[in-house]
């Protein structure tokens, strides 16, 4: 994570430094950005050096088996770090350590502290104690902690977009995860709380916000059951949005299908600063598979649900993802997804293969697909996607469209580098500005001349 922007005076005065290594999705670091918030309130200055660190924190993720390798690997690098630098304590944190608690402890003593995802809004309560000569690692309690407007957060991303994160838990129960395992059961934010913090981004120079949760359409369900009168609403929520002032775009991501109403595609239709972007995680389409996975619609009811998008919001960014591989997916089953996808031609996708989580109905499935077979559908599944997605970005090109600045490119300080109101940070691809200058935040209208795969190339107009 790198050093915020706003956090320069604090670090001259501060004599204990933190660096932090944030793992995993949006969510995950937004919890990082909150202990980081704590952490500066108590004194402490980040650093992007492990070699200075008094304290190393390993934000983790335990969602998927590669992320949990991930998790682990950097876990030992910053060990390294601590053994040879000025460390006192590593800290390893997040859903990982929440799932495997026991485990991990026992597995990994070259950490000082383990905090699960229930605990993690007490991190500089944790350290003090092992400064005044606790000798507790563990450090665990139910995910039930839900955080207020006032709750001290860092904004570790650039100064003009931030992530609002406006539940936690799930309630869905998909067989292939155990994310209801690693973070509980729903539980949502008050919509004023959400809406303050939102006006609280927005002041502090903000002009995007992506709104995360693990599935934004069942936003405020668990309020509404113990109170009819309860306001908490996804299309109330996206009313509030869409009357900030200096809130240009407003993205969500991940919309489960069944959730998607007509009353809601009407908001994000007619609210000029939310984003025409549907991140809408289908996973499947074979009626069977779906079944399986425990998923609530058919692919009738999905097509349907499509079709209506796209019949009000022609211009609507499709994402999705899908799982391949999953125990009992036959070729059968495969084919149906391919056609699908060149029938439906999303404008974004993602493909993971199927790994068997502990605790999982999907995990102990009969009819568990060979590794060649998982790698040989996600590679023909991609290929589809990548002929479909350069055919997508060459119709842009002769067309002008606002972009937001984001500053030098990475991979050349010859380019600017920004994104359309389609591109959702750091998942999607970028457009790449050879012509005209512009500063990080800002949003200017771009024609574009050439196009790649992933990313467009245009010059400022």
């Amino acid at each position: 994570m790198s050093t915020p922007q706003n956090s320069t005076n604090t670090e001259s005065v501060a004599n204990k430094k933190v660096h932090f290594v944030s793992l995993g999705c949006p969510k995950n670091l937004v919890d990082s950005e909150i202990m980081l918030g704590h952490m500066m309130k108590d004194g402490y200055a980040v650093t992007d050096s492990p070699e200075e660190a008094e304290t190393i924190v390993v934000n983790t993720c335990g969602f998927i088996e590669d992320a949990k390798q991930e998790s682990i690997q950097k876990i030992l690098e910053m060990a390294g770090y601590k053994s040879a630098g000025a460390a006192k304590n590593l800290v390893v944190a997040g859903c990982l350590t929440q799932r495997y608690k026991d485990e991990l402890v026992d597995g990994l003593p070259e950490a000082d502290l383990f905090v699960g995802s229930g605990e993690f809004q007490n991190i500089t309560k944790i350290l003090k104690a092992r400064e005044l000569g606790s000798t507790e690692k563990r450090y665990f309690n139910l995910p039930t902690y839900l955080q207020e407007e006032d709750t001290p957060r860092v904004n570790s991303g650039p100064s003009y977009r931030a992530y609002l994160k406006i539940s936690e838990g799930c309630l869905k129960r998909c067989s292939f995860c155990a994310i209801p395992k690693i973070r509980g059961n729903l539980q949502s934010r008050k919509l004023s709380a959400v809406l303050n913090e939102a006006k609280l981004l927005v002041a502090g120079g903000v002009r995007e916000i992506n709104i995360i949760s693990h599935d934004f359409t069942d936003y405020g369900w668990d309020l509404r059951r113990k109170d009819e009168a309860a306001t908490e609403r996804p299309e109330e929520l996206l009313r509030g949005l869409s009357q900030i002032k200096g809130l240009d775009w407003v993205r969500l991501l991940y919309l489960y299908p069944d959730g998607i109403t007509d009353e809601m595609i009407e908001v994000i239709k007619t609210s000029p600063n939310i984003v025409k972007y549907f991140d809408m995680p289908l996973q499947h389409i074979s009626n069977s598979v779906l079944k399986t996975m425990n998923r609530k619609m058919t692919r009738e009811e999905i097509e349907e649900r499509l079709a209506k998008i796209r019949a009000e919001i022609p211009d609507a960014v499709i994402r999705t993802q899908f799982i391949v591989g999953y125990p009992g997916e036959t070729e059968e089953d495969f084919q149906q997804l391919l056609e699908f996808i060149e029938e439906q031609r999303f404008d974004r996708v993602g493909c993971f293969q199927y790994s068997p989580e502990d605790n999982t109905p999907g995990g102990k499935m009969d009819g568990q697909i060979d590794a060649e077979t998982k790698q040989r559908r996600h590679d023909e599944l991609m290929a589809l996607q990548i002929e479909i997605s350069r055919d997508k970005h060459r119709a842009f090109i002769g067309r002008t469209v606002p972009v937001l600045v984001e500053g030098l490119s990475e991979e050349t300080e010859l380019l600017l580098q920004g994104r359309m109101s389609q591109q959702a940070p750091e998942i999607d691809g970028v457009v790449l500005i050879n012509d005209g200058t512009a500063k990080p935040g800002e949003i200017v209208n771009v024609k574009i001349t050439d196009a790649h795969d992933y990313d467009l190339v245009g010059e400022i107009v």
